[in-house]
């Protein structure tokens, strides 16, 4: 463990470990009898029946027990013995006392204590443990690495964020085992189960019921707190939280989906922080998510209770499912969510929801399997508003927007693996339709449909956004209209209009709008146009630059109706890292991070964070002068490595006038290397 004094031991259930024993004399196989008492250490009375009290006498190679705790003796040697322990591979989680019993011939009885408690975790290379996983390259993703990516941004823009997991960093173990049991308030039996452990981890990360890690924040003010798109890794929160005892101020979604990662791998439970676009969150567990439109095309806020996040970011664990159904068929893959949508059982948490089960319709399973479904299957409607007296008009209807590019890093690769396969079968496919229907009989809520627009198709609609803008740059909405008839003209009010919105789905303030009236021709194409300039916008961006674009238009004479919305986002720049020369352990190096400028106005107040190899806290660096027009923010930077091996440097940038800009190198850091009769050799 990371600690400033003495490292502590720490072992996974299952799995051997040596204890070096000096005796007062010789060990006598014949004679003499040595016993190892293991008890919880938080346990006010340990005893056998909770399994928070262990007896485990040291046995003659060869007849120790299949899963049970075991201690052999490995060898004797004068008055020092060598002891092979395996906990038991259901063991409790936490942390471990553990005292020597000895009887001696003629002397007695004798004990030891061990002054430092011993930490057990859940062990995912073990067959017998109920979260063990077969691949050793799964294994070192999902439990051993300890820096990462997460996908942000919106379907038709999807952003990966580094993110620095720190699992194995100083207080990061011990603040997850005090979640746990403090926190969660697990039972200490409950506390060997990963599928209670990870329910109560989801949670315990959130604080509106519990005081856990995070505070929510979906505002745009972050006073007395951390802005959530400021945050690099896990290590600063869980250290913070662990010192003051109270809740971290602030997060969203892919912050609460980060921590959950940390904690998890540092317990030893896989885990993968996983992206779901278009993410429905469903209040009332009918599997729609209802918008109700007004003259304006103007989403009325005050009706809709239902939401679409542009993205949602959630966690998937890996382990057994006996609870559900002996046997395995919903092991694997299980969603635990730490963002505080909905209560469930009385408490702000989520899962674990198997995945397969999600696939397959089966809603009723625990936990919050429809919750689940709906995020990623939930049909989208938008009504039109004519007053409370009126009856609803349906304008639109989308079975396939939700649940898209379910997103999550490859193995091994810095790249993005699309996972939307794991919960939902092809869109349009029978398989689909099957799983939506079988879901919906289960639902205690099913929608009643109002009648459809009439079908009129003279006129087709093109609704068109022009991508890949970056943040300083003019964007343009275009409405593209034909006329299919070949004798009939029609006249048609357009309305577009765009509206800043949040990363949950909530529209936050118009930018701009325009209604406009032309006369198609038969067999004519007319084409609207609505041109935004960085000053119409930039005053009013949120924290993520989202936009919403929408278009509602009316054919005269027909009452037929067309509404089309769509999520947009202006890119930021990135930054980019560069070593200088060669990285190697234990040897301080130089690395410069740069961003270039991409607004019409100077940026202020400029500062870099950096996270990396070797820093055991972040790096703030403050530019002292502004950043002009088209000009270059650089940082220099010394860190020196601890390891070897794969490793990344994780780099944020603030301002003024520009925030949530990140960027990542991941490279290689090489061995020490030994000096032989003054030739370098690598150790």
């Amino acid at each position: 463990m990371e600690r400033e004094k003495d490292p502590l031991l720490v072992v996974r259930r299952g799995q051997v470990f040596s204890v070096n024993i000096t005796l007062s004399r010789a060990f006598n196989v014949d004679k003499d009898a040595v016993s190892f008492i293991f008890t919880v250490h938080d346990a006010e009375k340990p005893n056998y029946g909770q399994g928070t009290l262990i007896a485990v006498p040291l046995l003659a190679k060869g007849a120790e027990s299949g899963t049970a705790w075991n201690a052999v003796l490995e060898s004797s040697n004068e008055n020092v013995i060598t002891v092979k322990i395996t906990p038991a591979a259901d063991a409790i989680v936490g942390q471990w006392k553990m005292d020597v019993d000895t009887k001696l011939k003629n002397d007695g009885a004798v004990s030891y204590s061990h002054k430092e408690p011993i930490y057990i975790l859940f062990n995912p290379w073990c067959r017998q443990d109920q979260v063990f996983l077969e691949d050793s390259e799964l294994l070192q993703e999902y439990v051993l690495a300890d820096s990462g990516l997460i996908w942000r941004g919106s379907y038709n823009r999807l952003r990966p964020c580094v993110w620095k997991f720190a699992q194995f960093e100083k207080d990061v173990l011990d603040c997850s085992l005090y979640l746990v049991s403090h926190v969660g308030k697990l039972t200490h039996a409950g506390r060997s189960d990963p599928v209670k452990t990870s329910r109560v981890l989801s949670a315990a990360v959130n604080s509106p019921d519990d005081n856990g890690v995070l505070m929510g924040n979906w505002s745009d003010d972050f006073d007395g707190g951390t802005p959530p798109t400021k945050w690099v890794g896990s290590m600063k929160i869980l250290q913070k939280f662990f010192k003051d005892k109270k809740p971290v101020k602030y997060g969203q979604c892919w912050v609460f989906s980060g921590v959950l990662t940390t904690i998890c791998r540092a317990l030893g439970i896989p885990c993968r922080s996983v992206t779901n676009y278009a993410s429905a969150h469903d209040t009332q567990n009918s599997l729609t998510v209802d918008y109700f439109v007004d003259e304006d095309g103007e989403v009325m806020e005050e009706l809709n209770s239902d939401s679409i996040w542009n993205f949602h970011v959630w966690n998937e664990v890996w382990m057994e499912r006996p609870d559900v159904v002996p046997g395995g068929e919903y092991g694997g893959w299980q969603v635990i969510d730490a963002t505080p949508q909905e209560e469930s059982d009385d408490m702000y948490r989520c899962g674990p929801a198997s995945v397969n089960a999600v696939k397959r319709g089966e809603v009723l399973r625990p936990y919050d399997n429809a919750f689940v479904f709906s995020e990623v299957n939930a049909d989208k409607v938008f009504w039109r508003y004519y007053g409370p007296t009126q009856p609803l008009k349906l304008l639109r209807k989308d079975m396939l927007g939700i649940g898209q590019f379910i997103s999550t890093k490859a193995v091994g690769k810095w790249e993005r693996e699309d996972i939307t396969k794991n919960y939902k079968y092809p869109e349009k496919s029978e398989e689909e339709r099957a799983a939506m229907l079988k879901a919906l009989r289960q639902s205690e809520n099913l929608f009643s449909r109002y009648y459809l627009n009439e079908d009129f198709n003279d006129i087709q609609f093109d609704f068109e956004l022009r991508d890949d803008i970056v943040i300083g740059s003019p964007f343009s909405v275009v409405v593209i209209l034909k006329n299919r008839s070949r004798n009939k003209d029609h006249t048609v009010t357009v309305t577009l209009r765009v509206d800043t919105v949040l990363y949950t789905g909530r529209h936050k303030d118009a930018v701009k709008k325009d209604k406009e009236e032309r006369l198609v021709k038969a067999g004519a194409v007319e084409e609207i146009r609505l041109d935004v300039s960085y000053d119409e916008y930039y005053k009013r961006l949120v924290d993520q630059c989202a936009f919403n674009i929408a278009c509602l238009a009316t054919v005269h004479d027909t009452n037929y109706e067309y509404f089309a919305q769509d999520d947009f986002r202006v890119r930021k720049p990135d930054i980019k890292i560069k070593i200088d020369g060669e990285a190697q352990q234990g040897q301080e190096f130089s690395a410069t991070a740069t961003l270039k400028n991409p607004l019409p106005s100077a940026l202020k107040k400029a500062q870099f964070i950096i996270e990396g190899p070797g820093l055991t806290s972040q790096l703030k660096i403050k530019l002292p002068q502004n950043i002009p027009p088209g000009g270059e923010a650089t940082a220099t930077f010394k860190m020196t490595p601890k390891f070897s091996g794969r490793s990344t440097i994780a780099a944020k940038f603030v301002s003024k006038e520009l925030e949530d800009v990140d960027g990542f190198l991941n490279f290689m850091i090489e061995p020490k290397k030994e000096v032989v009769n003054g030739t370098g050799n690598a150790a």
